[in-house]
């Protein structure tokens, strides 16, 4: 069994992390599909901090030895998945820059055309009635 200083630093670092990603939600500094999987691990941290039997309990179901290692693991694995969200996230908007740089070129083309075709109108039209 661990020390309760052990626990209580738990609960408080899990508080710690709802409190601040909640805070973010709410001043939409994080949009919620990003906040899901830090809800989740911040949910998972409160409920072995305020039950530790809960961690014991299911480490012993799934046949972990060590506890400890149960949580190294899904915390690993929480990370795991929310790089794979950043990375399929950050696919999408390199499309997506893509796509509008591409459009951007060309619509820079075509108002350079238009402004070439106006100017030369523009001075055959002088000319012509000079």
């Amino acid at each position: 069994m661990m020390p309760l200083g052990t626990y209580i630093l738990g609960i408080v670092a899990a508080l710690f992390t709802l409190g601040v990603v909640i805070e973010m939600l709410r001043r939409r500094r994080m949009r919620e599909r990003h906040a899901v999987w830090w809800l989740v691990a911040g949910c998972l941290a409160l409920i072995i901090g305020v039950f530790p039997q809960v961690l014991a309990g299911v480490a012993v179901a799934i046949g972990v030895e060590i506890p400890t290692n149960l949580v190294f693991f899904v915390s690993i694995l929480v990370l795991f998945l929310v790089s794979i969200q950043h990375s399929s996230e950050l696919t999408t908007l390199e499309q997506r820059s893509r796509t509008l740089a591409e459009e951007s070129a060309l619509q820079d083309l075509r108002i350079t055309e238009l402004e070439r075709r106006l100017a030369d109108g523009s001075h055959g039209e002088s000319h012509g009635t000079a």
